[in-house]
C-alpha cells in the first residue's frame, strides 16, 4: 500500500531523528550522510531559493521569473527529496545479512541486561535505529567499542 508523501515526509523526519548519528555507523550506513545534508540543506535552500528568484529577476528582469521560480521550486524539492529517502528507508525491511547481524547485536545487548522486547520477525531500518541508538544509550562504554 503506497503511502501519501506527507506521511512519508514525516516518517523520514522521525526517523533521522532517531537515528543515531554516531561517527561509527558512518561508514557502514548512508543515513548518516543524508541526514546531515538533509539538515543542511533544510536550513540552506530555502534561503537560496529566495535569493535565486531575486537575482534573477533584479538581473534578467521579470521575462526570466518562470524560469526563477522553476530554480527555486528545484532548491526547495531537495530537502524533501531527502526526508522522502528516509521515509522510505525506514521501511524497507533488513536485507539477510544485515538481518543475521541485527539478531546477534540484539541476543548480546540481552545477554548484558537489554530488555526491550526484539522488534519483529521482520525487522526494518527503524527497528535497527532503536536498537542501534538504545545501545549508544543504555549500554556501557566498553560494549559499544566492542560492537564497533
Amino acid at each position: 500500500m503506497q503511502k501519501s508523501l506527507i506521511s512519508q515526509v514525516q516518517l523520514g523526519r522521525q526517523y533521522a531523528k532517531e537515528w543515531p548519528m554516531r561517527k561509527e555507523l558512518a561508514p557502514v550506513f548512508a543515513e548518516f550522510r543524508v541526514i546531515k545534508a538533509t539538515e543542511i540543506s533544510l536550513s540552506v535552500m530555502p534561503m537560496l531559493a529566495i535569493f535565486t528568484v531575486f537575482f534573477q529577476t533584479s538581473q534578467l528582469g521579470m521575462q526570466y521569473l518562470p524560469q526563477a521560480i522553476a530554480v527555486a521550486l528545484f532548491f526547495l524539492s531537495l530537502p524533501v527529496q531527502g526526508l522522502l529517502w528516509l521515509g522510505k528507508r525506514s521501511e524497507t525491511p533488513l536485507n539477510p545479512s544485515l538481518y543475521s547481524w541485527y539478531n546477534e547485536l540484539y541476543h548480546k545487548m540481552v545477554a548484558n541486561g537489554y530488555d526491550s522486547p526484539m522488534a519483529s520477525r521482520k525487522p526494518r531500518y527503524q527497528d535497527l535505529a532503536k536498537l542501534l541508538s538504545d545501545m549508544f544509550n543504555k549500554m556501557d562504554k566498553a560494549f559499544t567499542k566492542e560492537q564497533f
